[in-house]
């Protein structure tokens, strides 16, 4: 493992916030009319490529985390039912509580998701775990059934009318199964958010070299010095608040955090150091890409209604996830 470099780190960090920049400013020119836009609708088009890109980052992020601390490359925040568990809890905290824009309570939302999805990871890993391993294909599919359980739990809530009020505010019923990006998001709620996830990468950031280590064996972690133990709980705990902040202002939006990791490893290579800021801008990256075309999409010409972004990064990870599937049951 080769030796920290702060410069270089600096430097790795600016070339790729420069490069999202620049998808980000394409990206805002999309459904441009002929006529100049109004401050207004330059705004609205910012936080439209603002939010996204917290949301991606985020999710890639975490995505790094779980693929290196598991030892899988199938490791996704939505595939271990990390976001279905922290959109569950969010959904409860806003028919509990309500939408009131007060900071305390988007802390309480965020304290709330961040329980879900640490639960949702607890059960995943508990189940999926014998004899003190983890089967790669045994943790997708209880991760896959715990989505469809947390799915199933939010629809019969629905169903019961606890609030009709919140409907409107939580996104309707769908909002858990298929995530999008939220246009009537509170200042509270974005700041919160952003705060949160700040919070969640630094700490990754400053644990990256030894997530490096850590994807040996546990053997091999320890006689280099890493107490291997300690840092999966601080890994994961920093994954499942990326992942719950995200979740919270979006619902769960799939493959983000699978397909950009791998992305990423095609550039810089497996080392945390170098991969946790490349594939963190190319989250940010995909999922404006993504947002620009659903907004594309809506024009009368084309479809006509917004495509919420979840639909269209399911329909790109759906199938990277087979490949990468059958890639790996070849090399097992």
């Amino acid at each position: 493992m080769t030796a920290w470099n702060f410069r270089k780190l600096v430097c790795s960090i600016a070339l790729w916030i420069v490069l999202w920049a620049i998808v980000a400013a394409a990206c805002m020119l999309v459904g441009s009319t002929t006529g100049a836009l109004s401050r207004q609708q330059w705004l609205y088009r910012l936080e439209m490529v603002l939010i996204p890109s917290l949301i991606g980052a985020a999710l890639a992020a975490a995505g790094v985390a779980y693929q290196a601390i598991l030892r899988n490359p199938l490791a996704d925040p939505y595939l271990l039912g990390a976001s279905s568990g922290a959109a569950l809890a969010t959904y409860i905290w806003s028919l509990l509580l309500g939408t009131a824009g007060a900071v305390a309570v988007q802390i309480g939302q965020q304290a709330f998701a961040f329980t879900g999805a640490a639960a949702a990871i607890a059960i995943v890993l508990g189940l999926a775990q014998r004899r003190g391993r983890l089967d790669p294909v045994t943790l997708i599919l209880v991760g896959v059934i715990l989505n469809a359980v947390c799915g199933a739990v939010y629809l019969l809530i629905f169903s019961l009318n606890l609030s009709r009020d919140m409907t409107r505010q939580t996104g309707g019923p769908f909002r858990i199964l298929i995530g999008g990006i939220q246009t009537d998001l509170t200042t509270a709620e974005e700041i919160t958010a952003a705060i949160a996830i700040a919070v969640g990468w630094i700490v990754l950031l400053s644990i990256a070299g030894e997530m490096n280590v850590g994807m040996l064996s546990d053997a091999e972690a320890q006689s280099l010095g890493v107490r291997i133990h300690r840092l999966r709980w601080i890994a994961m705990i920093a994954a499942s608040l990326l992942t719950a902040a995200a979740v919270a202002i979006s619902g769960p939006i799939g493959f983000i955090g699978l397909i950009c990791p791998h992305a990423a490893r095609y550039v810089t290579g497996p080392d945390p150091r170098r991969l946790l800021p490349a594939a963190t801008a190319i989250g940010a990256s995909l999922l404006v890409i993504a947002e620009a075309l659903s907004r594309l999409f809506s024009q009368p010409t084309l479809l006509g209604n917004h495509l919420p972004v979840g639909v269209l990064t399911g329909l790109l990870g759906g199938p990277f996830f087979l490949v990468l599937l059958f890639h790996q049951k070849r090399q097992s």
